[in-house]
């Protein structure tokens, strides 16, 4: 009896442990001004990004969210431009966001790219299987 239970125990932690392994895919989405949701944002894409290195993770960022990848606007520019060099975090602005707010690309933090529309970059993640979270307050 002792040996069917260390089994089912060592069958347990296996069956844990493999699924912490499991790489994700994550999009956030950021639409906020407000600068705690940047700060927010960056550190649960740090946290992650540490604790699942094996999986990818884009930020996508419309909208009200424009300061987060201005330079010299910014609050998390020095965390933005550590992480773009990951090879498996991307930070994207919406390019429609961008002409409305008359941003060009020498504006942005080096490292972050574009997309034509954040929406549908979005969508296309979440079609392409990746998970979805919402990053707000």
């Amino acid at each position: 009896m002792k040996t069917v239970i260390n089994c089912i125990w060592a069958c347990l932690f296996s069956i844990i442990v493999m699924a912490q392994e499991q790489p994700v895919k994550i999009v956030f989405d950021v639409t906020s001004d407000n600068t705690k949701v940047h700060q927010s944002t960056v550190r649960h894409v740090k946290a992650m990004s540490e604790a699942y290195p094996n999986s990818q993770f884009e930020v996508v960022m419309y909208s009200g969210a424009m300061d987060m990848v201005i330079k010299d606007k910014s609050v998390v520019a020095d965390d933005i431009s550590k992480l773009v060099q990951k090879d498996n975090i991307d930070f994207v602005i919406c390019q429609g966001t961008m002409k409305r707010h008359k941003t060009k690309d020498s504006d942005l933090i080096k490292g972050v790219k574009q997309v034509p529309d954040g929406i549908l970059e979005i969508v296309s993640k979440q079609n392409q299987g990746w998970g979805y979270i919402k990053e707000g307050q």
